[in-house]
């Protein structure tokens, strides 16, 4: 699914193309992508619009519009968003088309139909339901250690809960706690201060990298121009079964199921149990 590399991507590839242009109609396809009003009251809502901005929190893509609009969008498990120009006929999985000035369109292609978005005066809603981001400088050392105090779930779990990190999905979870060497199930509040410090700066690589690359296409994710990101080619662990070695110290991988999601990781460089010898760090 679109992580917070991938919508990232998204944001910055297509906001030169559609900040200070208006929208001039909207077509849906999906009638339940929309929520918290009719899907009349969203394109009466959205027409004549300008596009001030684009921002994101999470992996949440909002965009500013003007009258203090915002259109939020989560693409959810399969979503894309495909810049077009309106004579370019949708393909059967795009469920929204947004048609924008000067011949643009912005087709939502998502083939499993989770995608959501929504018109709003405001972002308490995201800001309600959200964690800090883990780019931002705010996210400090000092601060993952406090959230993740006295907490008894996995911190691959952890990892994962949108209210305490936002935008943190399974593949960058993985790939975090490989290079920090940190088994995905130990408890959060079992971690030490300097683990929890390699952890942070870990998180901060790993999606630093992915948007360097553009994120991870390991499924139905594409950029706006069509492409895909090239992220995935650079996982040490994640999505990497069927005798995969880790690249550290040639053990196989393995997979195991952590509250219900596919976590995978290196035995021999990721102990379940806490060990005083130093780890050797993933390089990327």
């Amino acid at each position: 699914m679109p992580e917070l590399p991938e919508v990232e991507t998204i944001k910055i590839e297509l906001a030169p193309y559609i900040v200070g242009k208006s929208i001039k109609s909207i077509t849906v396809n999906w009638e339940r992508m929309v929520i918290g009003s009719t899907v009349q009251e969203f394109i009466s809502g959205l027409i004549g619009k300008k596009v001030i901005k684009l921002g994101r929190r999470g992996k949440y893509l909002i965009f500013h519009l003007s009258k203090g609009k915002k259109l939020i969008m989560h693409l959810r498990m399969s979503g894309s968003l495909l810049l077009k120009r309106d004579s370019c006929e949708p393909d059967r999985y795009v469920r929204a088309v947004i048609n924008l000035e000067e011949g643009l369109s912005i087709h939502f292609r998502d083939p499993r139909k989770f995608g959501v978005m929504w018109l709003t005066p405001d972002l308490n809603i995201l800001e309600e339901k959200l964690g800090p981001e883990p780019m931002d400088k705010k996210f400090t050392a000092n601060k993952l250690v406090k959230l993740l105090e006295k907490r008894k779930a996995p911190i691959k779990a952890l990892l994962l809960d949108q209210h305490i990190i936002a935008g943190i999905g399974n593949m960058y979870a993985d790939e975090a706690l490989f290079s920090a060497g940190i088994h995905p199930l130990r408890p959060g509040g079992d971690l030490t201060v300097k683990e929890i410090t390699r952890l942070h700066q870990s998180i901060r690589e790993v999606l630093s990298a992915a948007i360097e690359y553009k994120g991870a296409s390991v499924n139905t994710y594409y950029r706006p121009g069509g492409e895909q990101g090239i992220a995935h080619f650079k996982f040490q662990v994640a999505h990497r079964l069927g005798g995969k070695l880790c690249p550290i110290c040639s053990i196989p991988l393995e997979r195991s199921i952590v509250r219900n999601r596919g976590s995978y990781f290196c035995p021999g460089c990721q102990p379940r149990e806490k060990r005083k010898n130093k780890l050797i760090k993933a390089k990327r």
